[in-house]
């Protein structure tokens, strides 16, 4: 049978757009999964064909409870019914950058244990994308095979294709600052990190800059942009550096609506980011690419569909 034809691809409700792209790309069909609210609340879901024997393949961002239990509900779904394998991807982990808790805090490190419940559904292979933190990679018992997609030729390839000119990149802490060196490398340009200190929930403080961004477009670059907060530190510290101008790139927009108007309120115009959380489009502050063609890409090379296989 052609590996192309044995792959069944279905998704969560929380990543039904980016699965079809991500089915386009690959040239195979996306399946809706067949699901029914019964009156009490409780969702009931069912594989639309024979499942048995095919390559399930699951795109499944998890932005809140329901739709980390719909993976999970998914993965342990396809092992019921016999598939080949089991592969799940996380376009956005929930909770990732809660992946350690302080000492003595009494408090539950979600990002490891909402990975750990996916992994525990025994899927064979689960890919995530930009991950805040690889720990998670290595919640499970050496059983799953893991994989962190970077979406750094994604990112170089739209800085690119808006044309600017005379930009640094900016990182908001040293964290980071070592994935942004490798996206500066990629575009030929400098880059500088800012010192941000964490001291509460969604609380930071973010330090100096260098002086790098004078009279210069700083790119801010992170992971993920929550409620903003941080970033608009960075924005400031950018402006006190003497930049002429500040763009923010961030893989993950999580961004509530009042962020999005605090960034507009500081004369943020662009935001630059992926379709990794579900509903983010462009519009007059948004400029998004899509993850389809890595993940898509990632696949081919995973599940070598290319080849044909005996039958």
């Amino acid at each position: 049978m052609n590996r192309r034809v044995n792959i069944l691809l279905v998704a969560n409700q929380a990543s039904t757009e980016l699965a079809r792209s991500v089915a386009a790309h690959l040239r195979v069909s996306f399946t809706e999964m067949v699901r029914k609210r019964f009156a009490d609340g409780e969702l009931y879901h069912a594989f639309p064909c024979d499942v048995s024997g095919r390559d399930v393949v699951i795109v499944a961002a998890t932005p809140d409870d329901s739709a980390h239990q719909e993976l999970v509900d998914l993965i342990a779904g396809a092992r019921f019914w016999n598939c080949r394998t089991v592969n799940a991807v996380i376009p956005y982990l929930g909770y990732s950058t809660m992946e350690r808790a302080r000492p003595d805090s009494g408090e539950i490190p979600k990002g490891i244990t909402r990975t750990r419940q996916i992994f525990r559904a025994r899927p064979d292979y689960v890919a995530f994308i930009d991950l805040h933190s690889e720990a998670v990679l290595h919640a499970h018992a050496g059983e799953v095979k893991t994989m962190n997609l970077w979406t750094d030729n994604l990112a170089v390839r739209k800085i690119q294709e808006i044309g600017v000119e005379d930009y640094v990149l900016v990182s908001p802490d040293y964290g980071f600052s070592k994935r942004v060196a490798r996206l500066a490398g990629l575009l030929g340009c400098p880059h500088t990190a800012g010192n941000k200190d964490r001291y509460d929930v969604d609380k930071t403080i973010v330090g100096q800059l260098s002086s790098a961004v004078r009279d210069r477009l700083a790119i801010i670059c992170d992971d993920m942009i929550r409620t903003g907060g941080s970033m608009l530190q960075t924005v400031d510290r950018c402006y006190e550096a003497g930049a002429k101008d500040v763009m923010i790139m961030a893989t993950h927009l999580v961004l509530p609506e009042e962020a999005r108007a605090r960034f507009k309120a500081r004369g943020i115009n662009r935001i630059i980011g992926s379709d990794t959380y579900p509903g983010r489009q462009s519009d007059d502050l948004l400029d998004i690419y899509s993850v389809a063609p890595l993940i898509a890409e990632e696949l081919k090379h995973y599940l070598r569909i290319e080849q044909e296989l005996p039958v």
